[in-house]
């Protein structure tokens, strides 16, 4: 997307909503223009009058214009800012809106993908650059564009000798302004992705401390963090330099034309043809003048800047999922709750290795089905793919005959719960955590499911009880008592089907024994998919797939595997026969 388009469209969808308010930021910068301009045009009747003519008529009248033409200016200046501030905020706000929506709709593979840090400094680092673009440069353009004419108009009123010398040092500061903001587009883009990295590694530190510990890499994660941060660092310095380098520039442009003109003048006066009180009043237009060229000089920095950050945060916007309804789509109507995989082909990304290969499942409805087989076979796939997290390759998908493909996703996932091994909680209180299945349900429902689960056993015992906040993830909760907690929130959304993964890996005896119980409970008269690794846990399902390479090389009970499948007969062998 080029430089126009994005212009064109941060207006459109961003800008235009709030034009009034821009422009009556505008209707101010042109008093805060006209203030500051009359200020320098003051000059000329203060030198004359007061101090060449000495009139007392005079003496408390130019002062008072000049402080009321200050106050002006300073009233003027304040509530532009006021404004553009708040349409900045509400800029951002929309920015960050539009790219968070599109993040939560956004494809499991999207974000499989990518990492969260970068995508952090996307919604706060890049979305600053765009408002800074829209609302800052836009005001700082009106501003300085406006004072910059009125000065010069006054300027040209006292003299366009001098004038036309003075206005030489426009031409040269747009060149400057050129050839710097060609190069901080590129800088502000390094800037960018290695503050994204910084983040990224960063979230890893906070998620894996206790692995740094144990394995003794404070020092090795030290030299790691400096590295970034030194890469960090030399991105911010270069885009500091490039900032700096318009300052001799201007001061060396200023300089010379200042002494151009005290050349000019004083040869005008010699030969009577300028008064020294328009030359005063000149010159003060002129050096008011260098503030909002030098400002406009640099604002082509600001706009590389904010095109740098939309060509990173658009395209996030602009995402579309690959994961969506059919435009004929319809609810899912759930009566048996039978699923059935019907020759699925499927793998994570083009041209990738093969997950499952013509896999054909029948799972029968309220009653439990278990998929066992080596990790990496597929068996957590074939979960994914029921709600839709993926989308398969070949095949179909049909629960109760109907096609998941042709059924909206809100019902769908509606209608299915999961419980996996990587137990996902929030920041937050346990009645929260269990509510997020129904934010309407009552108090007595979310007691309910935290008995049944068997959480109220430990919720009872601490001192906020249902207020505990359990730190992210659930940090200060064990992994039974975070796995009870995702139990309960399974149970008061009543969904007829239910996945589990891994659900009581890594539990102690009694742990398990109670998480076996809740789980009974829940997935009483549900249809059920179940993957373990403990066969103990998975005996009695009414029917077992033996899963390899994405291929169904067994199914039947029990029993029944434990005379036709070797497989599964060794998995038997070595996880209970061996006990």
């Amino acid at each position: 997307m080029g430089n126009k388009e994005i212009l064109k469209r941060l207006y459109k969808e961003y800008t235009k909503k709030y034009l009034k308010k821009i422009i009556i930021s505008g209707i101010l910068a042109i008093l805060l223009a006209g203030s500051t301009s009359s200020v320098a045009y003051l000059l000329d009747p203060a030198i004359k009058e007061l101090f060449i003519n000495k009139s007392e008529t005079l003496i408390f009248i130019i002062p008072s214009l000049i402080i009321i033409a200050f106050c002006i200016k300073g009233i003027s200046l304040y509530s532009a800012k006021f404004i553009m501030i708040g349409v900045a905020e509400d800029i951002k706000r929309d920015l960050q809106n539009d790219m968070f929506a599109s993040l939560i709709k956004a494809d499991t593979q999207k974000f499989d993908e990518m990492h969260s840090g970068k995508i952090i400094g996307n919604l706060l680092n890049d979305v600053n650059m765009i408002v800074n673009l829209i609302s800052t440069a836009l005001l700082n353009l009106f501003k300085d564009s406006l004072t910059l004419i009125g000065l010069l108009s006054v300027m040209f009123y006292q003299n366009w000798k001098l004038s036309i010398i003075a206005i030489i040092m426009i031409p040269f500061a747009s060149i400057v302004a050129r050839m710097l903001g060609k190069r901080i587009g590129k800088v502000a883009t390094q800037q960018m992705q290695r503050h994204g990295t910084l983040s990224s590694y960063l979230i890893e530190i906070f998620k894996n401390h206790k692995i740094i510990k144990i394995f003794q890499k404070e020092e090795f994660e030290k030299e790691r963090s400096r590295k970034f941060i030194e890469t960090l660092k030399e991105a911010n310095r270069k885009i500091g330099i490039i900032f700096v380098r318009a300052s001799p520039i201007m001061e060396s442009l200023t300089g010379v034309m200042i002494a151009i003109i005290i050349f000019v003048s004083a040869k005008l006066i010699i030969q009577n043809e300028l008064e020294v009180s328009n030359f005063f009043s000149f010159l003060a237009a002129m050096m008011l003048a260098y503030q909002p060229v030098r400002a406009l000089a640099t604002l082509n920095i600001t706009v590389q800047q904010g095109l740098a950050g939309a060509r990173n945060v658009l395209p996030i916007i602009d995402e579309i999922p690959n994961v969506k309804d059919e435009s004929n789509a319809i609810d899912l109507n759930i009566v048996d709750g039978t699923i059935k995989f019907e020759n699925v082909d499927f793998n994570y990304k083009k041209n990738g290795q093969q997950i499952l290969n013509k896999m054909n499942l029948n799972l029968p409805g309220k009653k439990m089905t278990a998929l066992v087989g080596q990790s990496g076979a597929g068996k957590s796939t074939i979960l994914n793919l029921i709600p839709r997290f993926y989308n398969i390759n070949e095949g179909n998908i049909k629960i109760d005959n109907q096609s998941i493909y042709k059924t909206t996703l809100y019902s769908l996932r509606n209608n299915i719960s999961l419980v996996s091994q990587e137990t996902t909680l929030f920041d937050d209180t346990i009645r929260n955590n269990i509510a997020y299945a129904n934010l309407d349900a009552s108090e007595n429902e979310i007691k309910e499911a935290a008995k049944f689960s068997f959480a109220e056993e430990f919720i009872d015992k601490l001192p906020m009880k249902y207020d505990t906040l359990i730190g992210e993830n659930g940090i200060r909760l064990s992994g039974g008592e975070k796995q009870r907690l995702s139990i309960a929130r399974a149970i008061l959304k009543k969904s007829p089907i239910i996945l589990l993964d891994e659900a009581t890996s890594s539990l102690d005896a009694e742990t398990e024994s109670k998480i076996q119980k809740a789980i009974t409970y829940l997935t009483k008269g549900r249809t059920t998919i179940v993957i373990a690794h403990r066969l103990s846990t998975i005996l009695n399902s009414d029917k077992i797939y033996v899963i390899d390479k994405g291929k169904v090389i067994g199914e039947g009970n029990h029993k029944e595997l434990l005379e036709t499948s070797e497989e599964y007969k060794n998995f038997y062998d070595k996880q209970i026969r061996k006990t």
